[in-house]
């Protein structure tokens, strides 16, 4: 899972990227609202966590940017302010939740997967598709009710990705976006895609799922149940 993180205190910054990091996660980071507008723009995460007080400008532009855009990323402000106004105003225009500084990082990551349920899976726990159940909070997946063998936390996201859109092609430019963010322009081609999608192929033959994973050639793949 992809997270921006939007925030002009560097100590907190780096806190919440070494933290959210150790929990399987990707970070991107903006320290300014130009920075922030322009990851937005160029590029799709599944949650953004948001400073309203930047230096260059009100955070909440960059909510009312995620609107004009059509974009349907999970927004988490994030606020030294504990105003009424600005949590309303926020929740308005687009936000998901509101959390004041300071706060705890375990409380923060719990926020993050509410959201992400909320936005990717419906709000579940569990979802389902075909015989393929993914539990989001223990990032485990199981194929006919036999747990499929331990995936890397880019395999869990791959797979994440897929499911969320079944019937969907999904181009290896997308995909390679999705777990890599801005990084993956520093590739020449989709080698490391390739790799996450053979193994996680194996991982689920492995426990009996074969016929999920199509390959469109010359566009990407399409998760599908046979």
């Amino acid at each position: 899972m992809k997270i921006l993180i939007i925030e002009d205190n560097v100590y907190l910054l780096q806190g919440m990227k070494e933290y959210l990091s150790a929990e399987g996660y990707f970070c991107e980071l903006a320290t300014t609202m130009g920075t922030a507008l322009e990851k937005i723009s160029l590029y799709e995460y599944d949650c953004i966590l948001l400073d309203i007080s930047l230096p260059d400008g009100n955070g909440l532009s960059v909510l009312q940017k995620l609107k004009e855009l059509n974009k349907a990323e999970g927004v988490i402000i994030i606020s030294a302010k504990d105003s009424l106004d600005d949590k309303l105003k926020g929740l308005e225009i687009g936000a998901d939740d509101y959390l004041t500084k300071p706060f705890h990082l375990a409380e923060l990551s719990m926020r993050i997967r509410a959201v992400i349920r909320r936005r990717t899976f419906n709000g579940n726990n569990l979802f389902k598709y075909g015989k393929i159940t993914i539990n989001v909070n223990e990032k485990s997946v199981f194929y006919n009710e036999m747990l499929v063998e331990q995936l890397s936390p880019k395999e869990f996201d791959l797979l994440s990705f897929l499911i969320s859109s079944p019937k969907r092609v999904l181009s290896k430019g997308s995909i390679a976006e999705h777990l890599l963010g801005d990084h993956a322009d520093m590739f020449d081609n989709f080698d490391f895609v390739y790799a996450h999608v053979k193994n996680l192929k194996k991982k689920l033959k492995q426990a009996g799922c074969i016929n999920y994973i199509h390959t469109i050639y010359g566009m990407g793949y399409k998760f599908e149940k046979p």
